[in-house]
């Protein structure tokens, strides 16, 4: 039995206000096109009750397994600039990490800068850190090349 604590910090700048960039987080529909496992995974729908003390949960993983599902909660939610949410993976059943995530959004120019801060405890082995940033990084491009795909429609 194990535990590595770990903070990490990715950023990004989408060409959206801070409106849209925290409508992506909020609208079911809109969120379920870009939180998601890779294009190869077989994903269950999105639950999300998007309010301070609602629940959010989701999962997913190659085909044959692991399942990876995770399941959270809103913490504390500022529109349009914060979103506050602590969340539990697991693999199949066994939970392998908590976490606490916050959103932040800033006007940057034309758009938002979003700062994406998780401070987290990874259990026994079973994830790392570093994989848990990598994922969070291709979350957030996914979110972008949403939020580019709505622009290109509107």
């Amino acid at each position: 039995m194990s535990v590595t604590h770990a903070t990490f910090v990715v950023e990004r700048v989408y060409p959206a206000t801070p409106e849209r960039v925290f409508n992506a987080w909020a609208d079911p529909e809109f969120k379920a096109r870009w939180f998601a496992g890779p294009d190869d995974w077989e994903n269950s729908p999105l639950s999300l009750d998007f309010r301070v003390g609602g629940e959010e949960s989701s999962s997913g993983g190659p085909k044959g397994g692991p399942v990876h599902t995770m399941r959270g909660r809103y913490q504390d939610i500022v529109p349009n600039e914060r979103i506050v949410s602590s969340y539990e993976m697991y693999m199949d059943d066994q939970r392998i990490s908590v976490s606490l995530a916050t959103v932040e959004l800033t006007p940057k120019g034309d758009g938002t800068l979003l700062t994406y801060t998780e401070q987290g405890a990874f259990l026994d082995g079973l994830d790392q850190p570093k994989y848990r940033e990598e994922g969070t990084a291709e979350l957030l491009d996914a979110l972008g090349a949403a939020l580019s795909s709505e622009n290109a429609t509107a």
